[in-house]
């Protein structure tokens, strides 16, 4: 869903039939502030402007995204007639609200692995419908995205390693059969399995599941034998123990936490 429908399927779930306010008023020029009620990373700017140009609104941001701003700051003005104003308020706020609470979690994780030159990255698990919105999120917190899909990549997890009776024939043939660009990532619980992930040539080795020394082990076998491949470390890893898995020397780690471990910051859009 491009961002025009998406604002548009947005709007009218909020509106429904229409705003009865503006049933039984007259609309006036009016202006409006964003405030912050909490720290936080700016994200959601790409769909409040937008949604400013669909609905003939004029904005002006103080913060611009992927900034941090801090409890009290002005984010952005608003001005426009105030049916209008009215009328966006809910779904401007809701998009702010829910990439920027996203993009505030992702940057804490950022900057916990960047000294080790790690990358972040997002998974699938998204709310249905809203993936391109909260990869958006994540992207703008500082994480580079995951797949968007099963068609850009070539996963193999423990589910689909189960119906495949030979992995080495396999992998022959589906480099015959996926785009040229298409990359082959496959899971791993054990360095046994990661050994052999990369012995077949996977592109991108998950380790999923590994503790800190266990992982120290795949990245050390890999550096020696397939310096080109690239890990991934993922499974059931916070913010407490991320530090420790970056220090590992991985290419980069997967949480989906990202997105479903994120708590709303506060935002307030008051009237002038």
């Amino acid at each position: 869903m491009n961002i025009e429908h998406f604002i548009e399927a947005a709007m009218a779930e909020d509106v429904g039939r229409g705003d009865l306010y503006a049933r039984v008023s007259e609309a006036v020029e009016a202006s409006a502030k964003i405030y912050a009620k909490s720290d936080g990373v700016l994200a959601g700017v790409l769909y409040v402007d937008a949604l400013a140009k669909m609905e003939s609104i004029y904005v002006k941001w103080f913060v611009k995204e992927g900034e941090r701003f801090a409890k009290g700051d002005v984010i952005a003005h608003f001005s426009g007639d105030s049916h209008t104003l009215l009328r966006c308020e809910r779904t401007i706020l809701n998009m702010m609200l829910h990439a920027s609470s996203i993009a505030t979690l992702t940057r804490r994780y950022v900057d916990l692995i960047e000294p080790y030159g790690t990358k972040l990255l997002d998974t699938r698990k998204t709310r249905p419908m809203l993936r391109n919105f909260e990869k958006y999120a994540t992207r703008i917190g500082g994480a580079v995205n995951h797949r968007m899909g099963l068609d850009d990549c070539l996963m193999l997890k423990d589910t689909h390693l189960r119906t495949i009776k030979d992995l080495d024939v396999f992998m022959a043939d589906a480099r015959k059969r996926i785009p040229y660009t298409a990359k082959i990532e496959i899971e791993a619980e054990t360095f046994e399995m990661a050994k052999k992930a990369m012995d077949v040539r996977a592109d991108i080795v998950m380790c999923d599941n590994m503790t800190p020394v266990q992982l120290r082990e795949v990245v050390v076998y890999k550096n020696t034998n397939y310096p080109y491949i690239k890990l991934e470390a993922s499974g059931n890893i916070s913010l407490e123990t991320i530090e420790s898995y970056a220090a590992t020397g991985v290419d980069a780690i997967s949480t989906g936490s990202l997105i479903h471990q994120a708590n709303w910051i506060d935002l307030s859009m008051k009237m002038d």
